[in-house]
């Protein structure tokens, strides 16, 4: 089709402008640095996956640089707060999960996870129940048969109120019969405050991510007596709670929130740099290696899926007169 001299002119000049607009940055020039906020202390599963995201994100070159950042506390309540509080510009990411859902139930906050936008959801881990090596609990059965004849001989050890440590707690008495507001359950922080007091006997049994935990059982240190997951998993030698005729599962999620005053520009250029991350083979050999379940879950569907849990976990908690 041919253009007489006005449409060829406008043509031209409409090209000149456009030569000279600044290009639009790509996702890749704009997440120089990034900030992960872990909403725990070091060493549990909310800091294993920062400094996991922080180690992919640099190693496939997807952000220059990466810093981590703990901010522990009400069962990540206060980092929660802090990022939604944040005046901070720099494109950051909060990990987030299960007990972020349920810890502000219970501890009544202001602040819920659904105030932050959704990133992607990443992993999940099963959970076992773990005693000391020289425990006389040799099984949930054990401990279960324990609890019923006094419950006030179990100690109960997690991460906080309302955490996905907490619930399983809740969920094995109740799925075997017991009095749910008769459990000592003792909120002791992340993995490396609690391993200790397990293994002095100071709490009787205790839950964590299998990862955190999983050097102990190989050093004989701690011994597990069953696991959350609805089968056995494959290369792991722990029976399931099914198993032992307690019908008990959760698999604790996690993945990436943002800051409620991110720009659209960020936020998009975050889900692209997590998206690449998660086909990356450093992170599948990280899953591998963790035993960290692959429940990738890009943002539209992981924020419906938020809401979705937000209200089944509040109705458990109720229903386990945790709440």
């Amino acid at each position: 089709m041919s253009l007489d001299r006005r449409s060829f002119n406008k043509a031209l000049l409409a090209a000149a402008s456009a030569s000279l607009l600044p290009a639009s940055p790509t996702w890749a020039q704009q997440l120089k640095s990034v900030k992960v906020i872990a909403p725990a202390g070091p060493g549990g599963g909310y800091d294993q996956l920062a400094r996991a995201v922080q180690e992919v994100l640099m190693s496939e070159k997807l952000v220059t640089s990466v810093q981590v950042q703990n901010v522990p506390g009400a069962g990540g309540t206060i980092g929660l707060a802090q990022v939604i509080n944040s005046k901070e510009r720099d494109p950051s990411l909060m990990v987030a999960g299960f007990g972020l859902v349920g810890a502000p139930v219970i501890n009544k906050s202001p602040v819920t996870l659904e105030q932050t936008p959704p990133i992607a959801r990443l992993q999940g881990e099963y959970q076992p129940l773990f005693v000391a090596a020289d425990s006389p609990v040799k099984s949930v059965t054990d401990l279960v048969n324990r609890f019923k004849q006094d419950p006030g001989s179990v100690t109960w050890g997690g991460f906080a109120h309302g955490s996905p440590d907490h619930v399983l707690c809740g969920l094995v008495v109740k799925a075997s019969g017991g009095d749910v507001k008769k459990m000592n359950y003792i909120p002791v922080g992340t993995g490396g405050e609690m391993l200790p007091l397990v293994m002095n006997g100071k709490i009787t049994v205790a839950t964590g991510g299998l990862n955190e935990v999983a050097g102990q059982f190989k050093a004989g240190k701690l011994r597990p007596i069953g696991i959350s997951s609805p089968e056995r998993l494959p290369g792991i030698d722990i029976p399931t709670f099914r198993e032992q005729g307690v019908d008990a599962t959760l698999v604790n999620w996690r993945g990436l929130m943002a800051p409620p005053n991110i720009s659209a520009e960020d936020k998009q250029a975050l889900e692209a740099a997590v998206a690449k991350l998660v086909q990356s083979p450093s992170w599948k050999k990280l899953l591998q290696e963790r035993e960290w379940v692959d429940l990738y879950m890009p943002s539209a569907p992981f924020g419906a899926f938020i809401k979705e849990e937000q209200a089944r976990i509040t109705a458990i908690l109720k229903e386990l007169g945790l709440g």
